[in-house]
């Protein structure tokens, strides 16, 4: 259960009731973006995430994003934005624990996990090899999503926000991720 309080559109005002209703008549309402709009600069804060991934699809492609995606929120624990990758693995055919890689997509991967774990100890070999595929430019891209991605599952973990209906009949495909428990 959320650790706060989930507003109703009926108690957004100003800007937020603007983007709530915009949100909805494009079907676009999640329980993340519910509580985000309970403080407008954060809700704009955490919009650009979609101008990273759409920077993302462009760079890696669509299937090598959700791949990258998902190994970044697994990684670190986070079971909403889980889910919402699970799905989306599963919409383009995967299935999210058994799927074979390409080696670009296993590198975006292995960088998902490493970001997460330790982020001052990606290693120059993991590099190396990113560089065979994309270059600084799209490196940033690649990265700068990662961080955003963090920074959402961050969010939803430490708020605990509420699983969308439309995710529930997933919950029991989300593995919580255990490296954590090693750390002393």
């Amino acid at each position: 259960m959320a650790r706060v309080h989930l507003k109703q559109p009926d108690e957004l005002t100003g800007e937020a009731k603007k983007a709530y209703d915009e949100l909805n008549s494009k079907g676009k309402i999640t329980n993340m973006k519910l509580v985000m709009l309970q403080d407008y600069g954060t809700y704009k804060a955490f919009m650009g995430w979609y101008d990273s991934w759409a920077s993302l699809v462009d760079t890696v492609g669509l299937r090598a994003a959700t791949i990258y995606a998902h190994s970044v929120s697994t990684t670190n624990g986070c079971q909403l934005c889980s889910l919402f990758f699970i799905s989306d693995l599963k919409e383009l055919g995967l299935d999210p624990n058994n799927f074979e890689t390409t080696e670009n997509e296993k590198l975006l991967q292995q960088l998902g996990q490493q970001i997460v774990k330790d982020p001052t100890k990606v290693s120059d070999e993991l590099f190396d090899g990113l560089r065979k595929f994309y270059t600084d430019e799209q490196i940033i891209i690649i990265v700068g999503f990662g961080a955003q991605m963090q920074a959402t599952n961050n969010f939803n973990s430490v708020l605990g926000v509420d699983v969308d209906a439309r995710l529930l009949p997933l919950k029991d495909q989300f593995k919580p991720a255990t490296w954590r428990e090693a750390i002393k």
